[in-house]
Order: C-alpha cells, then structure tokens, then sequence
C-alpha cells in the first residue's frame, strides 16, 4: 500500500442515554474518524477511542489529534506498507498513545483486507459467523437498572456488566441476583478498590459473577496478583493492560483469569491478536470491551470476537444502543442475542460519509 491521503474527522454525537460511572458521566461522545485511501483508490476506516477528558486513560481527543497531526500521519503517510502490522511497527517509535496509533492502524487493517476482497474477520483468522453480545447497564438507582437489566434480556442480550464502586457493590449485585439468580453477570469496578478492601470484595464471592474487572489501579498487576489469591471470583484486567508486555507479564504472575481486549487502549489490532493468541497459549478466556464506540469501532470488535478464544460475550451492543443516528450502514443489529459478522470486504459496513462531515468539529486532509 502506498498511501496517497489520510483524512481526519473530529466528530461529536450524542449519546442516546447518560452513560454513568463513579468517575463521571458521558452525554456527548467525541471521536476522531480517519480515512486513508491508497493510490490504487483503496480505503479504510479507523477510530481514535479516547474520552474528551483522562478518566478512562490519560489519552484524550485533544491530545491524540496532537499526536496523530504532529508526529503519526506525517511519519507514515510517504511509506510504502505490506501489511497493517508493518505500519504498527513504524508508529512504535514513538512512545505510548496506543489510542491515537490505533486509529490509523485498524484504517490500515480495514484498507488491506478490502484490498484482498476479504471480510476482516477472514483476513485475520476468525471462526465464527456470529458473536454473542453483551451489554452494559450504568450506575442508576435499583429499581431502574433492575427495569434496565429485564429490558436488555428481553433484547437477547447474553451477558450483563454493571459498574460497582465500595458505595455502590454489595446491596446493588445482591438486589440483581435475588431477581435474576441466573445471569451471565459481572462487575467493572475501573480502579475504584484497594487492596485494603479485600474482604469487601470477598462478600461478592456468593454471587457467582463472571469476574470482577480491574477492581485495583488501573497502573498495577502486583496487587492485583495478591488480590486474586484471596478471591474465588475471578479478576479479569483492562485498564492494566496496555502492551502485549503487559499482558505477558500478568499472565505470569497470577495477577488476573480473564483478560479484556480493547483495540484502542492496546495500540491496535495488532496487538489485539497477539495478546489473544497468547491468552490462548495459557487457556486464560478473553473478551472484547466496549469504548461507547461508533459503528466503525464496532465492526472492528465483532471482526476481534471471531477468535477463538473470545468465549465470553463482549461489550458490543446495537447501534440503537448508543445513537439514534450510527455512521455506519446498515447499523449494528442485535439479534436472538447475536450479531451476525459481516460477510462484505473490510469492516463490512458503508461509511455514511456525508454524516460523518456533518457531525464533524474539525477536519484535516493530509497528502502525500
């Protein structure tokens, strides 16, 4: 591939519910769309998923527009690349940003494998022709997310995550699980325990979640290790995982039994597959998380979750989960609790291109 433009879209849509956490509340969801299209006329499509602010990562839209405007684009965009993982390669030259790297790279991904006129779920390996889907019900009162949860079912949604913090944990997942004993059921705590607070985390032992995710800081595998020693609720690790590094070395010290991939937060697609396929090796089960993404993210998911070893229901909900209005076409659709992978070249869905000029903040054409 050689590329002869990359575009960049600073879009904005807002969110068809609050989205909330203990960190905060998202309603209005800004990404950062990039096009790159080769001189044979080919193009991809990637997202950067960074928040407007640092809860979630230190990334932001701000500062991987920086990176991507100074440093990534003008690095690449007068190579030559035969392969997505040779352009991942070139940005690691610069240090950390995997959100911004990622961007371009599952452009890269998408570019190549429409190229080769093969699904993206082909192009990288994948087995199935449906995922199952998960979703994620935010921090509300009782009665509302009980409501939530039973709509969501109802929907065919096979696996339910709540978000807990140590005011809001025992009482909430009790009250869940007295009303549906049986659901596929877990709980995100992003970094909101300490180790101290073992044994509160122990009175979820009885409740049989699937996991409890990164409960301790989002920077540590050591304590989390020590934590999962005291717990038979398994630990399931995100925000710590940031490299294929990491993932390595958590595997090796016990810090986690579940690993969530996100493409973003690990520098691309990539990476993606080499933390599944080292998951595998250690028969540890991976997942993919969501980043309240468009459609175009999400092709990217439902491409990951054709792995093998994604054997537990990822975050990758409906269209009409999020946005009254999706960028891509037609939109994400969840049925009998499955998404179909797509069957066409690339991420399988259209680019609304128009829709995503209109939603767009800023725009930056760069040609080589």
């Amino acid at each position: 591939m050689k590329i002869k433009k990359i575009e960049m879209f600073h879009t904005s849509m807002r969110l068809v519910q609050p989205f909330r956490t203990h960190l905060g509340t998202v309603t209005e969801r800004e990404s950062i769309l990039l096009k790159i299209t080769d001189v044979e006329g080919y193009s991809g499509w990637g997202e950067v998923v960074a928040f407007s602010s640092p809860w979630y990562t230190e990334e932001t839209i701000g500062t991987a527009w920086h990176m991507l405007e100074e440093f990534f684009i003008p690095s690449i965009i007068e190579g030559e690349w035969d392969h997505p993982s040779t352009l991942y390669e070139a940005l690691t030259v610069w240090k950390g940003n995997p959100m911004a790297k990622a961007g371009i790279e599952m452009a890269a991904w998408d570019l190549f494998a429409k190229k080769e006129n093969k699904p993206l779920a082909d192009y990288i390996g994948g087995i199935s022709k449906k995922v199952p889907a998960g979703v994620v019900v935010s921090v509300d009162t009782p009665s509302n997310m009980l409501a939530t949860i039973a709509v969501r079912l109802k929907e065919g949604y096979e696996r339910v995550k709540v978000k807990i913090d140590p005011e809001n944990d025992y009482e909430m997942i009790k009250a869940i699980r007295e009303v549906f004993p049986k659901l596929a059921l877990m709980a995100d705590a992003n970094s909101a325990y300490k180790l101290d607070d073992v044994e509160r985390l122990q009175r979820l032992d009885q409740f049989d979640l699937l996991m409890i995710e990164q409960p301790l800081a989002a920077d540590d595998i050591v304590e989390h290790a020590q934590l999962q020693k005291k717990l038979s609720t398994p630990i399931c690790l995100d925000e710590s995982i940031v490299s294929y590094q990491d993932a390595e070395n958590a595997l090796k010290i016990g810090s986690c039994q579940v690993i969530n991939i996100k493409i973003g937060r690990v520098g691309g697609l990539t990476n993606a597959i080499r933390i599944h396929d080292l998951c595998q090796q250690h028969n540890v089960p991976v997942w993919c998380g969501g980043m309240l993404e468009t459609g175009i993210s999400r092709a990217f998911n439902i491409a990951l979750a054709t792995l093998p070893n994604f054997s537990i229901p990822g975050d990758i909900s409906a269209s009409s989960r999020y946005w009254k209005k999706d960028v891509v076409e037609p939109e994400v659709v969840v049925r009998h609790g499955k998404i179909d992978v797509p069957t066409f070249p690339g991420i399988g869905f259209s680019v609304n291109e128009p829709y995503v000029k209109e939603i767009s903040k800023r725009i930056k054409i760069y040609e080589a």
